[in-house]
């Protein structure tokens, strides 16, 4: 079966995304599942696009994930509020080979105003080449990280609401 990559952008990241999209597709022969956005409008906000392609992630229709807006942050931060994503903002590739060897990192987040096209096709290939090693110590970790993500699902340590 060949792989899937779900790739989503703002408007500020939506020129990068285009261009990097079919460079993707041909270089790994993968599957491109494009959650827009498609034209560059400042009304094009980047949690509308984070939550289409976690839902990819999540679901198990895509592999991975990869997500572009103007710094990166604020699609990491949204994406990391998904359940069963582990998103990581990556400007180096030590970064993006280690986010998912050690972390298992399943969503790469770019910053279109940070990094120039040739960093980030450097960035995704690093990051789509990256296997968690599974090794016993990356494996405590992450299941520590997940029992986090439990229990805020259940909704232990959530600030009181004052009336």
């Amino acid at each position: 079966m060949k792989r899937t990559v779900a790739l989503g952008a703002d408007h500020a990241g939506v020129v990068l995304k285009n261009e990097l999209a079919e460079r993707t597709h041909q270089a790994f022969d993968v599957e491109i599942v494009d959650a827009g956005a498609h034209v560059c409008d400042p009304a094009d906000d980047y949690p509308d696009f984070v939550f289409a392609v976690a839902q990819e992630v999540v679901t198990g229709r895509a592999e991975r994930g990869i997500l572009i807006c103007g710094s990166g942050v604020g699609a990491c931060v949204a994406a990391n509020k998904v359940p069963g994503i582990r998103a990581g903002l990556c400007h180096d590739t030590y970064s993006a080979r280690q986010g998912v060897e050690h972390d298992d990192m399943n969503v790469l987040c770019l910053g279109a105003r940070v990094v120039g096209s040739e960093l980030a096709w450097e960035l995704i290939s690093t990051f789509l080449n990256a296997r968690f090693t599974g090794e016993e110590r990356h494996r405590r970790r992450l299941d520590k990280v997940l029992a986090i993500e439990r229990k805020a699902l259940q909704g232990v340590g959530e600030p009181e609401r004052k009336p």
